[in-house]
């Protein structure tokens, strides 16, 4: 197993090392400008012109992301697709939104296929030459956003202004998330030291520690997701992400022995809570929260924290992932698992697989 060595968090030449990942979370909010930039063109000619498609079926890169956001407001029925193809009632009357990068992406590209072939309304966010942008030329109505990178969250946000434009989904103000992620660069830089910086702090708390994330709205615990990914990846430790009922017993643990020697053997790893708080203010999230609290302190689990409660719903979330994507940057490097010249890039991983349910 690996040794956390906080030193590492503040020592210049780790920090160097590693440049290439904490310089990618940086510009977050760039690439989220840069991709607002280059679909410019197409969103100041899209309106909905009073249509109102039967149902929104969204599919590929951070569909679920779309859903966790429309699901509330939008005003027909939306689903995210988590498979080949499209749901076999979907049809001329209804949309489909694709997400879509450079890479390749199964799923994404039949989705894309279907949804020409059967007539659809389709919405598209995929590089010019992509395979998901190929599918899709066949229908002339199609619509596309040019993509302009592989950042899934940059995409999602241009795929939400359209929808917002398209009234199906709420506002987005992309200046205000492109902000808000500027805003956690600098607080969480690795020009801060330990004691100033949230993040780095985070990653001391789970240096020696199992972690379980949990978020209690919708979109929070869509970023708890997010987080534990880059958690996993950064420690090579499990990490869970999980709703109140399923955290609960994982959280008790037996009391700490406050006499054992940890040269002599050890000591086990022991869960920690990190509460994603996106201010979202309802009974019953705040119940979760206190029961979630009250269980971590009588059972000595130590919890942190990170709230962030302005700005627009997918502001909110994109602050909060970001702030985890950089504790488990942080994790990594305290690890001596990030920082060497043969690093991939551990912040954003190509496209998770995920549970269907979830």
């Amino acid at each position: 197993m690996s040794v956390f060595d906080d030193t590492r968090l503040d020592d210049p030449a780790a920090l160097e090392a590693a440049d290439h990942l904490l310089r990618r979370l940086a510009m977050a909010g760039a690439r989220i400008r840069a991709e607002l930039e280059a679909s410019s063109d197409v969103l100041s000619r899209l309106t909905s012109d009073g249509f109102r498609p039967r149902a929104v079926v969204a599919a590929g890169r951070d569909a679920r992301l779309v859903r966790a956001v429309l699901e509330p407001v939008c005003p027909v029925p939306f689903l995210a697709w988590p498979g080949p193809g499209l749901p076999g009632w979907a049809g001329p009357l209804d949309m489909v939104v694709v997400l879509g990068g450079a890479s390749e992406d199964a799923d994404a590209v039949s989705a894309a296929a279907e949804a020409v072939r059967r007539g659809c309304g389709l919405l598209v966010a995929a590089p010019e030459d992509s395979p998901v942008a190929i599918a899709s030329a066949g229908l002339r109505h199609a619509i596309r956003l040019p993509s302009q990178s592989d950042d899934q969250l940059a995409s999602a946000v241009a795929v939400l202004q359209a929808l917002h434009q398209l009234d199906l989904g709420p506002e987005v103000d992309h200046k205000s998330v492109a902000s808000m992620l500027d805003d956690v660069a600098i607080e969480c830089s690795p020009n801060n030291d330990v004691a100033s910086n949230p993040a780095k702090d985070l990653a001391l708390i789970l240096a020696d520690a199992l972690p379980l994330v949990w978020g209690g709205s919708v979109l929070a615990a869509r970023a708890a997701r997010r987080v534990v990914e880059a958690l996993r990846l950064a420690s090579g430790r499990p990490a869970l992400a999980a709703d109140t009922g399923h955290l609960l017993p994982v959280l008790n643990q037996p009391p700490r022995d406050l006499f054992a020697d940890p040269f002599d053997k050890p000591a086990e790893l022991r869960p920690a809570l990190v509460i994603l708080d996106d201010g979202v203010e309802d009974e019953g999230v705040a119940e979760h929260h206190r029961k979630l609290e009250r269980k971590a302190e009588a059972h000595d689990v130590r919890v942190f924290t990170v709230r962030q409660a302005s700005g627009t719903d997918i502001a909110r979330y994109a602050a909060l992932t970001q702030h985890g994507r950089y504790a488990a940057a942080y994790l990594g490097i305290g690890l001596g698992r990030y920082g060497r010249a043969t690093d991939s890039d551990p912040v954003e991983p190509g496209i998770p697989s995920e549970d269907p349910a979830w």
